[in-house]
């Protein structure tokens, strides 16, 4: 096991590895901007280091800042989180140049799933059903995106190769808008990702949101930890989370789950990973892999009694994985709502000093949060500041816990989007359960406020 670990993250995630290092007994050294200097987890550090100004691009984007972090305070792994570097091929190549373990996938896995081209190509290899779609790369031709388009059937939704975290998409219905969607894409694409490169696929009417969650270690073994429905989205966003998905068939996803793992062990992967499906007329549709750990991954620590964070870390120290796909057993119901420094309704973010916060407390509840009163949420990133995440024996005690849990949470000084989670909560459609992914964006418009 490594003595040393350095976290190149902030926030929640930052917080929650260090606590599994504690767990562990690895040191962690925690990194910070200077908007961050005043973080929770920076104050419980025993070693920590500010990497440079607010501006992501200059501290936690910044690695030679992170590498010589690193180096200073002779740490042995790097463990990323999730956004920011956490699915740079680069930065894992660097970190693993420069003498230190990469807590997360190889460069050569992170470059093959970091690509949604190349990933689609691996995943039918591996015989993962995939949206039907282009081949690859759109050509240049006109006549050629023409015809792919035609063969596909509208609808279809161009997206950027390097793409994620929802930018970088375009439906388009008709032939007459497809080469300026095409072309819009692509300039979007090269100035957001650096990769002009975009792709087509067959969109989905009505799907859900599924995923798979997967750990591998370097010898061969691989296991999944059941599935998220992550369909509570807006612009591709995801706002709530919950485990297992409502009213799929226990023999289908453990079907979709076995050719998960198969293909993880034809890439080599090692870490944790994650499988997004769309799902429609019960079937699965890969859309991209994520080769890092997730937001909403306590729902699924909780269904499973599996700690993944600190498997991560185990797994990267060369550790088998301590249990087998049998061992896995899926206990209860969890749903987790991310709680936002944002307007509830209008999702203008609401940055400032939390003047109170009080999290819920009770059985079944746990709280992720890096924030506290008097914290102040900087402008600076991600409006996340915390996650509420509940477990039942049921899926209706697990929503009765979240409303209590929401009725408790008081959050004074910012705006959050508490109040929408208390009307999902309640909603009658997501209480009977299996919304689509379109669902939460037409509920707001008939919500508008």
């Amino acid at each position: 096991m490594f003595k040393k670990i350095l976290i190149a993250n902030r926030g929640e995630i930052a917080l929650r590895i260090q606590r599994a290092c504690r767990e562990l007994g690895v040191k962690a050294v925690m990194v910070y901007s200077e908007a961050d200097r005043d973080a929770k987890y920076v104050k419980l550090a025993e070693e920590s280091v500010c990497i440079g100004p607010a501006a992501s691009a200059l501290s936690y984007l910044n690695m030679p800042a992170l590498i010589s972090a690193a180096e200073v305070t002779d740490a042995e792994a790097i463990h990323p989180g999730y956004g920011f570097l956490s699915e740079n091929a680069n930065f894992a190549e660097r970190v693993e140049q420069s003498g230190f373990q990469f807590i997360g996938p190889t460069p050569e896995s992170i470059r093959i799933m970091g690509d949604k081209v190349s990933a689609k190509q691996a995943m039918i290899k591996a015989g993962v059903p995939c949206v039907p779609g282009s081949e690859g790369e759109l050509p240049d031709d006109a006549v050629q995106i023409r015809s792919i388009a035609k063969k596909i059937g509208y609808p279809v939704i161009i997206k950027a190769a390097g793409g994620g975290g929802g930018r970088g998409m375009r439906v388009v219905h008709t032939e007459a808008a497809l080469i300026n969607a095409v072309q819009m894409t692509k300039a979007e694409a090269g100035a957001a990702f650096g990769n002009p490169a975009v792709y087509m696929e067959k969109f989905l009417q009505n799907p859900r949101h599924i995923e798979i969650q997967i750990l591998a270690d370097k010898h061969k073994n691989a296991v999944y930890l059941g599935e998220r429905d992550c369909s509570m989205q807006r612009r591709h966003q995801k706002i709530l989370e919950e485990a297992p998905a409502p009213g799929i068939p226990r023999k289908l996803i453990e079907k979709i789950g076995d050719r998960c793992v198969a293909a993880c062990k034809k890439i080599g992967y090692r870490g944790a990973g994650t499988f997004e499906f769309l799902f429609e007329n019960g079937e699965f549709y890969f859309i991209e892999m994520n080769t890092r750990v997730q937001v909403e991954h306590p729902v699924t620590e909780w269904i499973t009694g599996v700690d993944i964070v600190k498997t991560q870390i185990m797994v990267a120290a060369g550790e088998k994985l301590p249990f087998t796909q049998r061992q896995i057993e899926i206990r209860g119901h969890a749903i987790e709502c991310r709680i936002n420094a944002e307007d509830a309704y209008k999702f203008t973010p609401s940055p400032g000093r939390i003047t109170m916060w009080h999290p819920p407390g009770g059985p079944g509840v746990r709280v992720d949060s890096h924030v506290y009163t008097n914290y102040f949420v900087p402008p600076n990133y991600d409006s996340m500041i915390g996650k509420i995440i509940v477990h039942g024996d049921t899926r209706e005690q697990a929503m009765a816990r979240m409303r209590t849990a929401l009725a408790e949470t008081v959050v004074e000084g910012i705006s959050t989007n508490i109040p929408l989670h208390r009307e999902l909560m309640v909603d009658a459609k997501f209480m009977d359960g299996g919304t689509n992914i379109h669902y939460l964006e037409s509920w707001l418009e008939q919500h508008k406020r």
